[in-house]
């Protein structure tokens, strides 16, 4: 158990008898009220991010989570195959263990996995990947400078706003945090 002044971006914890991973947190003390941790936090299972307050001398229960480096390998059906870097054991996984992470899964991308007893919670992804361009707009001649984008559908089913100058099959870098464009790969 730690005090909830102590929560910082990245920390997985137990909330409501449910694992929560802190997204962002605020520390305020307004005026001469008491001082509270404002967190915005992502619940594993579900993945659905919420805001929640807590006072600063609540004490919330700090959750370790095994990590495994993994590499994706393919996708059949509904179901994302996964093999561990080190001991070569495979895994299947749905999009509930996956959530939105499944959109930037590409072959032979290296990833963390997190268990939680044994069970898979979570998934880290880079901090961006590159994403094949498979259907958008005719890019611009011309248009190397501009602030105007136009939606363009990678290989992996990801819809992403990039410039007018980018064409199908060139592979651009993706935020995997924002899933904005980057720069081209």
């Amino acid at each position: 158990m730690i005090n909830a002044n102590s929560l910082r971006a990245g920390m997985v914890i137990k909330f409501n008898n449910e694992l929560h991973s802190i997204f962002a947190f605020t520390h305020r003390t307004p005026g001469n009220l008491r001082a509270f941790v404002q967190v915005k936090m992502r619940n594993l299972r579900t993945s659905s991010m919420f805001e929640h307050r807590f006072a600063s001398e609540d004490k919330v229960d700090r959750i370790s989570l095994d990590e495994q480096e993994v590499e994706f390998l393919y996708k059949e059906a509904d179901t994302y195959h996964f093999m561990n870097t080190e001991t070569y054991e495979q895994y299947e996984f749905g999009e509930d263990v996956l959530g939105e992470a499944a959109q930037y899964l590409t072959a032979n991308l290296k990833l963390n996995i997190q268990f939680y007893e044994e069970k898979p919670v979570g998934v880290e992804l880079p901090a961006a990947v590159s994403l094949k361009v498979m259907e958008t707009e005719p890019g611009l001649k011309g248009a190397t400078v501009s602030n105007v984008g136009k939606p363009a559908t990678m290989d992996s089913g990801l819809v992403v706003q990039v410039p007018a100058f980018i064409g199908e099959g060139e592979v651009i870098r993706v935020s995997t945090t924002t899933g904005e464009y980057l720069e081209r790969a």
